[in-house]
């Protein structure tokens, strides 16, 4: 299974596809990872344009089994969440019009898969995230990484939640 992680912003878009690791050792091989960046002094509408683009490519390209995007928290900045949740929408939409499941994971959630604590910075995800898809290097920018660990998150935790929901059934 390849899952991609999104984490959404209007000026960079982290992106990182992954899956367990057939030898399960590294746990998480990296299929590709990486940014899409928009121009910040560009209109909002071409930036969204530019950005809707590159997903569908993106998309097209990979054809990810699963599609995990941050959900979106902000307490104080509203001016900068409004963007940001635009772009989420627009991976949203785009994975939905290719029949691509979509799950949602907050920060915290994602760090303490990842790094065992929900406040840990973005260097201790950009570290943990190096080990556990077996890198030589810490991704950056933190984007990528917060990305890759959305993915892995969800790795780690799907088979659980599947069991779980059986069970209830």
């Amino acid at each position: 299974m390849f899952v991609l992680g999104i984490d959404p912003g209007l000026t960079r878009m982290g992106f990182g596809l992954l899956r367990r690791h057939p030898s399960g050792s590294p746990i998480f091989e990296v299929a590709t990872a990486g940014v899409i960046e928009t121009p910040p002094e560009d209109a909002l509408e071409d930036r969204l344009g530019m950005i809707s683009v590159e997903i569908d490519s993106l998309l097209d390209e990979v054809r990810p089994d699963v599609v995990v995007v941050e959900r979106i928290f902000f307490q104080t900045n509203v001016r900068t969440a409004i963007p940001v949740a635009q772009a989420s929408g627009i991976v949203i939409a785009a994975a939905n019009r290719r029949g691509i499941e979509v799950a949602h994971l907050t920060a915290n959630e994602v760090k303490l898969s990842v790094v065992g604590h929900g406040g840990a910075t973005k260097r201790q995800v950009q570290e943990m995230v190096a080990r556990l898809c077996g890198l030589a290097e810490a991704p950056s920018p933190a984007d990528v990484a917060d990305a890759m660990a959305l993915a892995a998150c969800y790795l780690g935790t799907s088979n659980l939640k599947r069991a779980i929901l059986e069970q209830v059934r």
